[in-house]
């Protein structure tokens, strides 16, 4: 049930009828997670803009659509696992991709060389050990890559923690984590 309204986009007004009208207008539609975080433009705008940048870094859609399902997965987000089954499958990944990437693991060496420290940074809270970090940097991950991972892992669980606290009404075909988080 929610406990944040969504705004609606026919009714919204101002600076969030301008953000709804740029996602309806990338998107197709308007997700009930950014209808939620309408209800403070700023809230919005801040995670729009982020997630802006990051989609213009180094790494592809399909590791960030990994890490995105990871970092779900140990944070227990039914929303976001759903949100980004659907995402992941549009950037190429398959449903034993998709298993694979909310266990923190990988066919391929250097996705599961970052999905394994993504879920390290969650389960640590941003503490990861020194092992832990020379097995992404092992991969052929450069700092700034790096960086890049870390702010993912972070807007995920901005959004995991904003979905799951406000009960965002999923809009996606549900998909539930196998575990729930704490």
């Amino acid at each position: 049930m929610p406990r944040l309204n969504a705004v609606d986009p026919a009714r919204a007004t101002g600076k969030a009828k301008d953000l709804l009208a740029a996602v309806k207008a990338q998107l197709g539609l308007t997700p009930n997670m950014m209808r939620t975080m309408a209800t403070s433009p700023a809230v919005l705008e801040g995670y729009l803009s982020l997630g802006t940048a990051l989609a213009g870094g180094s790494l592809p859609a399909r590791l960030r659509e990994q890490i995105a399902l990871a970092v779900a997965e140990a944070n227990g987000c039914d929303y976001c696992l759903s949100a980004h089954t659907a995402l992941g499958r549009l950037a190429g990944l398959k449903d034993d991709d998709i298993a694979r990437s909310r266990e923190g693991a990988s066919t391929e060496p250097r996705s599961e060389a970052v999905l394994r420290f993504a879920v390290a940074v969650v389960a640590g809270k941003g503490e990861v050990s020194d092992e832990e970090f020379a097995q992404v940097r092992g991969a052929g991950f450069s700092d700034g890559e790096i960086a890049e991972i870390l702010a993912h892992v972070a807007i995920n669980t901005f959004t995991n923690y904003f979905n799951k606290a406000a009960g965002t009404a999923i809009d996606f075909p549900r998909v539930e984590a196998a575990r729930k988080s704490a």
